[in-house]
């Protein structure tokens, strides 16, 4: 495909003013809905074959999201859109000062595997909810569902406003030569910095949603089967392949091994005495991460799970104890379903264990204790953080979501997709019916009478 033709295509597009009307954004985000609707069957097919989700859970974690965003967005855009006043400085009189929300324009939005439809429809949504032209690329390595979202969207809209572009790695790199004028990235780390650094030689502004090790604290009075079975739901849908899914568990020695214990009943409860059976557990996206998953199954002791089958590429849901801070399972993100457990003795040695790692995407307490949950807050960063449960906080419309430092810049969700996609440009609308002759030369004050007029003048 001749990329540097199809954002050509895209920009005239754009500047044509078509995409600044907000009846053509409510209704362009309106057949969004029903497309997804009208192609519900091939969605869930392609969710099955590529990552082995069940149509109860495709629709809980990929198209209910989705349709839940553009009913939002849509309810909410005419507000989102309108111009904000300001307050003008006597200086300025007469005059009347405002923000004026304006789209970016064409815009790349890089999607990842692990939600392969959520995660690339949902920043869309904002894009097409902020007025802006959109090339999307879905990841390679959930080729189904890849075909399902170019096929909807080739049949609902035209290429020149919105294109997907399927293809390998090399696709990815070829379309980030190109120039836009935002780029949305979910994926790694590692390839976060590889985007920016391509986004950095355009100056192009960047949303970077990563991951890292997300830690959850578990505190001795927090009441442990409803911990257990928050944790358990929380870090294994989807086969534990969740950027925001608990990496590790931080536990009270006090009570570390009633939680294990638990948790490993919460498995056997959610999926039955063998989970490979169970059409609520996933399967590991392809063998190069199946193989990597099983060579951190060495660390610690099994508490349960860990029977594996290459052929299937099927994990079980595993829960480790006697970890050791070295051991190979706590040097990298996980992202899948391998559930370390260590043990704390005091809330300041967990504070700094969570303190020494990068930054993480989310963090998890749980304890009824609030004095414990403000000392936490104040003691530890991360992109986000949810109290007595996991990952919910990521389903919150009205809550930004992004990471910080290493799990990335920037947020989305809601009104912050909106605000993603926009450039709010400051606008003031002077009066041409009075021009004091005040601040024209020659200067007629003192610098003493200057400062003491400024104080007053710049008053907002």
């Amino acid at each position: 495909m001749d990329f540097t033709r199809l954002i050509s295509r895209q920009r005239a597009f754009f500047q044509t003013g078509a995409t600044r009307s907000l009846d053509f954004r409510l209704a362009q985000l309106q057949k969004l809905a029903d497309a997804i609707a009208a192609s519900e069957a091939e969605l869930f097919g392609a969710l099955q074959r590529d990552l082995g989700k069940s149509a109860q859970a495709a629709y809980a974690t990929e198209l209910g999201p989705v349709l839940c965003e553009i009913t939002h967005a849509r309810r909410n855009l005419r507000s989102w859109a309108r111009p904000q006043r300001r307050r003008s400085p006597l200086l300025n009189w007469p005059a009347r000062a405002y923000i004026q929300p304006e789209p970016y324009g064409v815009v790349l939005i890089i999607g990842p595997w692990n939600y392969p439809f959520q995660l690339l429809l949902s920043p869309l949504i904002g894009a097409m909810a902020a007025g802006c032209c959109a090339v999307l690329k879905p990841s390679e390595l959930a080729p189904h569902t890849a075909s399902a979202v170019a096929r909807l969207v080739a049949d609902s809209f035209s290429s020149e406003y919105i294109a997907v572009v399927p293809g390998e790695r090399s696709v990815g790199e070829a379309l980030l030569d190109q120039k836009f004028d935002k780029i949305f990235f979910t994926g790694s780390t590692r390839v976060g910095r590889a985007v920016l650094a391509a986004a950095a030689r355009h100056l192009t502004p960047v949303t970077l949603e990563l991951g890292g090790k997300c830690p959850c604290i578990v505190c001795s009075d927090a009441p442990i089967e409803t911990t257990a079975r928050r944790i358990v739901w929380g870090k294994f849908m989807n086969a534990g392949q969740t950027c925001v899914a608990p990496d590790y568990v931080l536990a009270d020695r006090a009570i570390s091994a009633a939680l294990v214990e638990a948790l490993c009943r919460a498995i056997r409860a959610f999926y039955g005495e063998c989970p490979r059976n169970s059409p609520d557990y996933g399967r590991i996206v392809n063998r190069s991460h199946f193989d990597r998953l099983v060579g951190l199954l060495g660390s610690g002791r099994v508490a349960c799970g860990a029977d594996h089958d290459a052929d299937d590429l099927y994990l079980a849901p595993t829960v480790l104890d006697r970890v050791a801070l070295d051991d190979a399972v706590m040097g990298e993100e996980i992202f899948g379903p391998i559930l370390p457990v260590l043990e704390f003795a005091s809330l300041d040695e967990a504070l700094g264990l969570v303190r020494e790692r990068p930054t993480p995407l989310a963090l998890y307490l749980f304890t009824r204790d609030r004095r414990t949950q403000e000392r936490v807050l104040a003691g530890a960063r991360s992109g986000g953080v949810c109290l007595n449960d996991t990952v919910v906080h990521a389903i919150n419309l009205d809550l930004p979501f992004g990471g910080l430092g290493e799990s990335g810049m920037g947020a989305y969700h809601g009104r912050s997709s909106f605000d993603c996609f926009t450039h709010y440009r400051s606008v003031l609308h002077r009066s041409l019916l009075f021009d004091p002759s005040l601040r024209y030369p020659p200067q007629r004050f003192s610098l003493q009478t200057l400062k003491r007029a400024y104080r007053f003048l710049l008053r907002g």
